[in-house]
């Protein structure tokens, strides 16, 4: 199964499907995890990166889909693959199917994690307060959420026509967002 879990940064996405991968062994490819990792190696694409996301910035789709075209192969092996935090742009989500589409499989579900603004900035204080991450300051954050509100909320209406999007109520508890995100998958 090759799922997405979609929502703004800040949702869950990655704790949901840290869960998943646990339960189902699939595959988690998350690219904020893949762009931090590059950065951690001090490896060129990492320096490139590195900046860019320190302002909140949408790395380029070019480096996204080229990290998530390298993991494929692992993906697939595990039986799918839980895409986090990927697709991002219109230009993404068709680069993803026409990936997919070439190794004879494509997208069977994308989970979207509603959550509100206000609810986004009070966790990413918190995740701030706690890891430090560079990416989570509250300016860069702001910068992350305008983003994906511009560039990555038009997905909801690519997927919907494809009747692939399912939304799940993201305002609960990890254990309440995690019992409806099990419902959803059951029938699957």
């Amino acid at each position: 199964m090759n799922l997405i879990l979609f929502g703004p940064p800040a949702a869950g996405k990655g704790t949901q499907a840290r869960r998943l991968v646990e339960l189902r062994k699939m595959v988690q490819l998350s690219t904020g995890d893949m762009l931090r990792a590059a950065i951690s190696s001090g490896s060129e694409l990492g320096k490139r990166v590195e900046g860019v996301m320190q302002r909140g910035e949408l790395v380029t789709d070019e480096i996204v889909i080229a990290l998530i075209e390298e993991r494929l192969p692992e993906a697939e092996a595990a039986g799918g693959a839980i895409y986090d935090g990927f697709p991002r742009t219109l230009a993404q989500a068709e680069a993803l199917d026409r990936m997919l589409q070439g190794r004879g499989t494509g997208v069977d579900l994308v989970l979207r994690l509603k959550v509100d603004d206000e609810a986004l900035m009070r966790r990413i204080a918190g995740r701030f307060a706690e890891s430090g991450r560079p990416d989570d300051n509250p300016d860069s954050f702001k910068v992350r959420l305008d983003a994906y509100n511009a560039q990555t909320a038009p997905l909801v209406p690519y997927y919907l026509a494809a009747g692939k999007l399912v939304e799940v109520d993201g305002m609960g508890s990890v254990d309440e967002v995690a019992a409806a995100i099990d419902k959803v998958l059951a029938g699957r």
